[in-house]
């Protein structure tokens, strides 16, 4: 008889938040798949589950997938958790339970913490509709865009960041969605959760001076207002010049026409060489 593959959440820090279903079911498992085998194995130590590890991250996916599935259809019963969270949730294990639905196979999903739920419901900010996005771009460029597909939601976001780039990821989302409602919520159940409420410029004021930031970052953003309705080319140099006329820096003067009308600085200094 065919086996069947376990989707187990873990907790994103504080231990007793797992729950007793979870555990039975690592416990069952012939294999548990995992990120990091020593950070899962600890997990396992501490609620005395003695079972095999295997490692299987974002780069192993494609090569391992089907040979997971092979034993899956051979009778193995195989449980796959994230280092912290829900597995296939910003983590691997998508491209296994898609295979696994393709055959035919079982799945079972177990229910865990989602930084991205726990973050918004402490947020204060409108629930519903909202979309989650998972990470956030590495490159600059990329994140710009990024956010400007994110106002075009017109709903609240959630996004995970990482600490090394969060200041750099908010004063993105500052030039692009304005000074709007946002909550970062860091290390979530652990010791030093730490949730900052109000708007990106308050966040960036707490988060800017600090040496370093730790920890897993969630970041929550209230709905964008809705972008100024594009301008012609000689609305947008007479507007500029206007600026200019009243003694703002050429610099400035973009900046404001960009903010204006929802556009991008480079697209302002463009139109004004043509």
């Amino acid at each position: 008889m065919p086996g069947k593959l376990l989707i187990v959440g873990t907790p994103l820090g504080n231990l007793a938040d797992f729950p007793p279903r979870a555990i039975e079911a690592l416990k069952r498992a012939d294999v548990i798949v995992c990120e990091d085998t020593r950070h899962t194995r600890k997990l396992l130590a501490h609620f005395g589950i003695d079972r095999p590890t295997e490692r299987y991250d974002d780069h192993m996916e494609d090569a391992k997938s089907g040979a997971l599935a092979d034993r899956i259809e051979r009778g193995e019963t195989i449980a796959i958790v994230s280092d912290a969270g829900m597995p296939v949730i910003s983590d691997p294990g998508y491209k296994l339970v898609r295979l696994a639905r393709e055959r035919g196979l079982d799945v079972e999903p177990i229910p865990g913490p989602f930084a991205g739920a726990l973050a918004l419901a402490a947020s204060g900010i409108a629930p519903l509709p909202f979309t989650f996005l998972g990470f956030t771009p590495h490159r600059q460029g990329e994140r710009l865009d990024f956010y400007r597909t994110l106002a075009e939601l017109g709903h609240t976001a959630v996004v995970y960041e990482s600490p090394e780039r969060v200041v750099a990821s908010l004063e993105d989302a500052l030039e692009v969605l304005g000074d709007i409602e946002v909550c970062v919520a860091r290390e979530m159940t652990k010791m030093h959760e730490e949730i900052l409420r109000g708007t990106v410029s308050d966040a960036l004021a707490s988060l800017k001076p600090r040496p370093n930031i730790y920890g897993e970052i969630t970041i929550v953003f209230g709905a964008a207002a809705p972008r100024a309705e594009v301008a012609s080319n000689d609305e947008i140099i007479a507007e500029f010049e206007r600026l200019r006329d009243s003694g703002l820096r050429r610099n400035d003067a973009v900046k404001a026409v960009a903010e204006k009308f929802g556009l991008k600085k480079n697209d302002v200094y463009k139109i004004l060489i043509t």
